[in-house]
Protein backbone atom coordinates (compact mmCIF):
# COMPACT_ATOMS: atom_id res chain seq x y z
CA UNK A 1 0.00 0.00 0.00
CA UNK A 2 1.24 3.34 -1.40
CA UNK A 3 1.81 6.21 1.40
CA UNK A 4 -0.92 8.41 0.33
CA UNK A 5 -3.65 5.01 0.04
CA UNK A 6 -2.64 4.13 3.81
CA UNK A 7 -3.26 7.41 5.02
CA UNK A 8 -7.09 7.83 3.12
CA UNK A 9 -7.51 4.34 4.31
CA UNK A 10 -6.74 5.19 7.64
CA UNK A 11 -8.67 8.32 7.83
CA UNK A 12 -11.54 7.04 5.82
CA UNK A 13 -11.65 3.65 7.83
CA UNK A 14 -11.38 5.95 11.58
CA UNK A 15 -13.97 8.55 10.39
CA UNK A 16 -16.93 6.63 12.21
CA UNK A 17 -15.14 6.47 15.47
CA UNK A 18 -13.82 10.38 14.57
CA UNK A 19 -17.22 11.23 14.91
CA UNK A 20 -19.22 10.02 18.07
CA UNK A 21 -17.67 12.53 20.41
CA UNK A 22 -17.78 15.82 17.96
CA UNK A 23 -21.78 14.67 17.78
CA UNK A 24 -21.77 13.55 21.50
CA UNK A 25 -20.58 17.38 22.32
CA UNK A 26 -23.15 18.84 20.23
CA UNK A 27 -26.02 16.47 21.35
CA UNK A 28 -24.88 16.74 25.10
CA UNK A 29 -27.17 17.49 27.60
CA UNK A 30 -29.47 15.72 29.75
CA UNK A 31 -29.47 12.98 32.33
CA UNK A 32 -25.78 11.91 33.28
CA UNK A 33 -24.79 8.53 32.89
CA UNK A 34 -23.52 8.10 36.39
CA UNK A 35 -26.29 9.77 37.86
CA UNK A 36 -24.79 12.37 40.04
CA UNK A 37 -22.95 9.13 42.17
CA UNK A 38 -20.00 9.59 43.87
CA UNK A 39 -17.18 6.88 44.17
CA UNK A 40 -15.25 7.66 47.23
CA UNK A 41 -15.50 11.39 46.73
CA UNK A 42 -15.31 12.09 43.35
CA UNK A 43 -18.15 11.81 40.21
CA UNK A 44 -18.17 8.34 38.76
CA UNK A 45 -18.29 10.06 35.44
CA UNK A 46 -19.48 13.55 35.83
CA UNK A 47 -22.16 16.29 34.02
CA UNK A 48 -20.40 15.85 31.08
CA UNK A 49 -20.82 12.32 30.08
CA UNK A 50 -24.67 12.05 29.05
CA UNK A 51 -27.44 9.48 28.04
CA UNK A 52 -28.41 11.52 25.37
CA UNK A 53 -24.44 12.50 24.18
CA UNK A 54 -23.79 8.90 24.06
CA UNK A 55 -26.95 7.59 22.21
CA UNK A 56 -26.22 10.57 19.58
CA UNK A 57 -22.45 10.31 19.45
CA UNK A 58 -23.28 6.21 18.91
CA UNK A 59 -26.23 6.99 16.01
CA UNK A 60 -23.96 9.55 14.22
CA UNK A 61 -20.43 7.28 13.83
CA UNK A 62 -22.94 4.33 12.86
CA UNK A 63 -24.71 6.76 10.31
CA UNK A 64 -21.46 7.95 8.88
CA UNK A 65 -20.53 4.54 8.09
CA UNK A 66 -23.53 3.77 5.96
CA UNK A 67 -22.90 7.46 4.07
CA UNK A 68 -19.40 6.04 3.51
CA UNK A 69 -20.69 2.73 2.06
CA UNK A 70 -23.14 4.73 -0.32
CA UNK A 71 -20.02 6.54 -1.15
CA UNK A 72 -17.20 3.93 -1.40
CA UNK A 73 -17.60 3.18 -5.35
CA UNK A 74 -16.98 6.80 -6.65
CA UNK A 75 -14.11 7.30 -4.09
CA UNK A 76 -12.54 4.54 -4.77
CA UNK A 77 -13.03 5.09 -8.40
CA UNK A 78 -11.95 8.86 -8.12
CA UNK A 79 -8.90 7.88 -5.85
CA UNK A 80 -7.61 4.95 -8.21
CA UNK A 81 -7.59 2.38 -5.17
CA UNK A 82 -10.55 1.26 -2.94
CA UNK A 83 -11.86 2.58 0.59
CA UNK A 84 -13.17 0.28 3.11
CA UNK A 85 -16.85 -0.10 3.40
CA UNK A 86 -18.18 -0.60 6.49
CA UNK A 87 -19.59 -3.98 7.61
CA UNK A 88 -22.61 -3.16 10.66
CA UNK A 89 -20.76 -5.10 13.45
CA UNK A 90 -17.70 -2.81 12.26
CA UNK A 91 -19.84 0.40 12.19
CA UNK A 92 -21.08 -0.66 15.60
CA UNK A 93 -17.69 -1.61 16.96
CA UNK A 94 -15.70 1.84 15.88
CA UNK A 95 -18.83 4.04 17.22
CA UNK A 96 -19.67 2.64 20.29
CA UNK A 97 -15.86 2.06 21.23
CA UNK A 98 -15.27 5.85 20.21
CA UNK A 99 -17.86 6.71 23.13
CA UNK A 100 -16.92 3.90 25.17
CA UNK A 101 -13.11 5.15 25.53
CA UNK A 102 -14.38 8.88 26.18
CA UNK A 103 -16.52 7.60 28.96
CA UNK A 104 -13.73 5.43 30.35
CA UNK A 105 -10.85 8.33 29.96
CA UNK A 106 -13.71 10.45 32.08
CA UNK A 107 -13.72 7.42 34.48
CA UNK A 108 -9.77 7.48 34.81
CA UNK A 109 -9.72 11.39 34.78
CA UNK A 110 -12.09 11.46 37.88
CA UNK A 111 -9.76 8.75 39.61
CA UNK A 112 -6.84 11.27 38.77
CA UNK A 113 -8.38 14.11 40.64
CA UNK A 114 -8.71 15.82 37.14
CA UNK A 115 -12.04 18.27 36.54
CA UNK A 116 -14.24 18.53 34.13
CA UNK A 117 -12.23 19.59 30.76
CA UNK A 118 -8.91 19.24 32.01
CA UNK A 119 -6.19 18.43 30.21
CA UNK A 120 -4.95 14.72 30.35
CA UNK A 121 -2.56 14.12 27.72
CA UNK A 122 -2.10 11.50 25.36
CA UNK A 123 -5.23 9.98 26.76
CA UNK A 124 -7.22 12.84 25.76
CA UNK A 125 -6.07 12.12 22.10
CA UNK A 126 -6.34 8.72 21.79
CA UNK A 127 -8.84 7.28 24.56
CA UNK A 128 -11.34 6.36 21.79
CA UNK A 129 -8.74 4.98 19.62
CA UNK A 130 -7.46 2.41 21.92
CA UNK A 131 -11.39 0.94 22.81
CA UNK A 132 -12.86 1.17 18.93
CA UNK A 133 -10.02 -0.74 17.94
CA UNK A 134 -10.03 -3.45 19.75
CA UNK A 135 -13.81 -3.32 19.83
CA UNK A 136 -14.07 -3.58 16.38
CA UNK A 137 -11.58 -6.13 15.64
CA UNK A 138 -13.58 -8.88 18.15
CA UNK A 139 -17.57 -7.65 16.47
CA UNK A 140 -16.05 -7.78 13.24
CA UNK A 141 -12.55 -9.90 12.78
CA UNK A 142 -12.02 -10.47 9.25
CA UNK A 143 -12.92 -7.02 8.27
CA UNK A 144 -10.51 -5.56 10.87
CA UNK A 145 -7.76 -7.83 9.80
CA UNK A 146 -7.99 -6.36 5.98
CA UNK A 147 -8.69 -3.05 6.62
CA UNK A 148 -6.39 -2.55 9.84
CA UNK A 149 -2.97 -3.53 8.51
CA UNK A 150 0.12 -2.65 10.62
CA UNK A 151 0.85 0.83 8.27
CA UNK A 152 -3.11 1.54 9.14
CA UNK A 153 -2.55 1.46 12.71
CA UNK A 154 0.52 3.63 12.96
CA UNK A 155 -1.09 6.16 10.35
CA UNK A 156 -4.02 6.21 12.68
CA UNK A 157 -1.72 6.55 16.12
CA UNK A 158 0.30 9.57 14.69
CA UNK A 159 -3.10 11.48 12.59
CA UNK A 160 -5.62 10.77 15.44
CA UNK A 161 -3.79 13.09 17.95
CA UNK A 162 -3.12 16.27 15.72
CA UNK A 163 -7.04 16.06 14.17
CA UNK A 164 -8.36 15.74 17.98
CA UNK A 165 -6.14 19.28 18.38
CA UNK A 166 -6.96 20.80 15.56
CA UNK A 167 -10.81 19.96 15.76
CA UNK A 168 -11.18 20.58 19.72
CA UNK A 169 -9.07 24.01 18.97
CA UNK A 170 -12.01 24.98 16.47
CA UNK A 171 -14.59 23.59 18.51
CA UNK A 172 -13.56 25.77 21.25
CA UNK A 173 -13.16 29.05 18.52
CA UNK A 174 -16.62 28.59 17.58
CA UNK A 175 -17.68 28.42 21.07
CA UNK A 176 -18.48 24.99 21.45
CA UNK A 177 -15.95 23.82 23.85
CA UNK A 178 -14.64 25.85 26.92
CA UNK A 179 -11.15 24.60 26.35
CA UNK A 180 -9.30 24.59 23.62
CA UNK A 181 -8.00 20.82 24.07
Amino acid sequence: MAVLETIVVAFWAMLPAYVPNNAAVLAGGGRPIDAGRTWGTKRVLGDGKTWRGTAAGILAGMGLAGVLNVLADDVSAALGFDVPTFVLPAAIGLAAGAMLGDILASFLKRRSGRQRGAMFPGLDQLDFVVVSLPLTALLATEWFVEVFTWGVIAVVVVLTPILHVTTNVIAYQLGLKNEPW
